[in-house]
């Protein structure tokens, strides 16, 4: 499957809500999925980072990506994260869960242990085999420990049958420049750096995975949907809207910033599972204030 024609434009890694008492709250995921639908978005992207999944039973999210197929239906593609830093337990993992309605699989690098960039290799390779679905590199240095860097990620675009794409989130632009000069034609980069999106469409990234598109998804979309129609004045004018939620989502971490959002949006109540706790008081002032002034 050609996923940079499938998986184009603005995927949304989105949030998974809980109830007062830290239950899945699943009218709260059936209304953010169509809100996310119904405002452009592409794609969903379950069980990622920014669905709190360290935290996340496995018959959770076993019920978790039932309920997104069911509710996205036929209308958009569905990404399910499958990532961690046990190779052998990640293997099981691709056999268990409910894959067979998945356009992909999202496997993030391996956290806290800090293997070297063949280690890396090796790990995905490994994957890539058992996987039924095509797997999408995440290389997430902020929260793994450890770069996945451009010479591993084309080894393996080269290399690895069913290693289909990338999701880049290191922040870092000539490391994208040197991915996207060497990869081959079927191969997707999209972003994971909502903040670096309009420059990363510019040097011809296919998208962005994004945790902003969760609570605005509607003018995120379009100043995607304009950088990659390499309309810049269009694009660069609705990022420029856009930068200071871009500060507020990512102030204390992530996803305590977007379900801030949301639930000043009253889309979702404001409940995350620990270790994560929502926002201070001063920082959810200044998100609502925010949304009071772009309205």
């Amino acid at each position: 499957m050609d996923l940079r024609h499938s998986l184009r434009g603005t995927g949304v890694a989105i949030v998974t809500p809980f109830t007062a008492t830290g239950e899945v709250d699943y009218t709260a995921l059936e209304n953010l999925i169509n809100f996310q639908l119904n405002n452009g978005v592409n794609y969903i992207v379950t069980l990622g980072t920014t669905g709190e999944t360290p935290t996340l039973s496995k018959e959770e999210k076993k019920d978790i990506i039932l309920f997104t197929y069911e509710k996205v239906g036929n209308r958009a593609p569905v990404v399910v994260g499958v990532g961690g830093n046990n190779t052998h337990e990640l293997v099981n993992d691709l056999s268990s869960l409910p894959l067979d309605k998945a356009t992909a699989v999202l496997s993030a690098c391996p956290y806290y242990n800090k293997p070297t960039q063949e280690g890396i290799f090796q790990h995905y390779k490994v994957l890539a085999a058992a996987s039924p679905k095509p797997i999408i590199l995440y290389n997430v240095p902020g929260r793994t420990g450890r770069n996945m860097e451009a010479s591993t990620t084309l080894r393996l675009a080269h290399e690895v049958p069913n290693i289909a794409g990338i999701k880049e989130a290191a922040n870092n632009l000539v490391q994208c420049m040197q991915m996207l000069k060497g990869r081959p034609d079927h191969f997707l980069i999209v972003s994971g750096d909502d903040d670096l999106v309009l420059p990363q469409l510019a040097c011809g990234m296919d998208g962005v995975i994004s945790v902003a598109a969760n609570c605005l998804p509607k003018k995120f979309t379009d100043m995607v949907n304009a950088g990659l129609a390499f309309d810049f004045t269009k694009a660069k004018a609705l990022n420029d809207e856009l930068l200071e939620a871009y500060s507020l989502l990512f102030t204390e971490n992530n996803p305590a910033g977007v379900k801030g959002f949301l639930a000043e949006m009253g889309m979702i109540q404001n409940t995350l599972r620990l270790p994560m706790v929502p926002l201070t008081a001063e920082s959810q002032q200044k998100v609502a204030a925010y949304l009071k002034q772009l309205s």
